[in-house]
C-alpha cells in the first residue's frame, strides 16, 4: 500500500521539524515537503500534489485559510487539515468554508492527528473533539434560532407547549409535564390558536410538525 503523502505548511521550524519527526516514524505516512509560508504551501501543493496537507493559520505572505482556498482551486483532491492554535468559531467556520475537511487543535493528542490525516486521506473528514462539540453546539442552537423564527409571534412558554401540543398530549399530560396547571395550560393553547390564526389542535399539530416541531406521535389524537 502506498503511504498518505503529506505536506506540512508552517511558519516555526521547531514546530515543522517535530511534526516532521512524528509522521516520519509513522509506516504509512510519508512527508513529502514543508512550507514556511502561504505562498510556498501554494507552490508545493501545486508541485507536489500531496494527499494531504497539515496546515496552520497565521503565516507570512498568505494566511492558510486563504491558501487553502486557492489549492482547492485548482487540486480539489487535497485534503487539507487547518493545524492551528485557534478554535474560535470564525477560524473554523472560515476554515470549513475554504474547503478544510479538518480542523485538528496544536496540542492535540497525537492519535488524533494521525486519526485525521488518515481519515482525510481516505476522503473523509475529522475535527478535534474541541472542535466537533464546538460544531454540534453552534448547530444545535442555529435549529433553536431558526425554530424561534418560525414562530415569532409566540412566546417561550407557548412554542414549548406547541411542541407536546404536536407530540399529542392531553392537557393533564402537558400541565404534568411543564409543572403548571391544567389552567393556564387551557390559557395558552387558546392565546397558540389564536396567533396561529387555527381552528383546532389538529391544526396546531401539523404548524408545529411543519415548523420542525414535536415527535412522531398521533397529529390527530383527540386533546380535551
Amino acid at each position: 500500500m502506498e503511504p498518505n503523502r503529506v505536506l506540512i505548511a508552517d511558519d516555526h521550524t521547531l514546530f515543522r521539524e517535530g511534526l516532521r519527526a512524528l509522521l516520519g516514524s509513522i509506516r504509512d505516512i510519508e512527508v513529502v515537503g514543508e512550507a514556511a509560508s502561504g505562498k510556498e504551501a501554494l507552490k508545493l501543493a501545486l508541485d507536489l500534489q500531496p494527499d494531504v496537507i497539515l496546515m496552520d493559520i497565521q503565516m507570512p505572505d498568505l494566511n492558510g485559510i486563504e491558501a487553502s482556498r486557492q489549492i482547492l482551486r485548482t487540486s480539489p483532491h487535497i485534503g487539507i487539515i487547518m493545524l492551528t492554535m485557534f478554535q474560535d468559531d470564525d477560524s473554523v467556520f472560515a476554515a470549513m468554508r475554504a474547503g478544510a475537511r479538518g480542523y485538528v487543535l496544536k496540542g492535540a493528542d497525537q492519535a488524533v492527528l494521525l486519526r485525521a490525516v488518515r481519515a482525510v486521506a481516505n476522503g473523509e473528514s475529522l475535527f478535534s473533539p474541541e472542535i466537533a462539540q464546538r460544531l454540534i453546539g453552534f448547530f444545535a442552537s442555529f435549529d433553536v434560532a431558526v425554530r424561534h423564527e418560525l414562530f415569532p409571534e409566540l412566546t417561550q412558554r407557548e412554542r414549548e407547549i406547541l411542541a407536546v401540543i404536536a407530540d399529542g398530549k392531553t392537557n393533564a399530560e402537558i400541565a404534568e409535564k411543564l409543572v403548571i396547571s391544567i389552567k393556564t395550560v387551557r390559557n395558552h393553547v387558546s392565546n397558540i390558536f389564536s396567533k396561529l390564526q387555527v381552528a383546532d389542535r389538529a391544526q396546531a399539530a401539523i404548524r408545529a410538525r411543519q415548523g420542525g416541531l414535536g415527535g412522531e406521535s398521533n397529529l390527530t389524537r383527540s386533546i380535551n
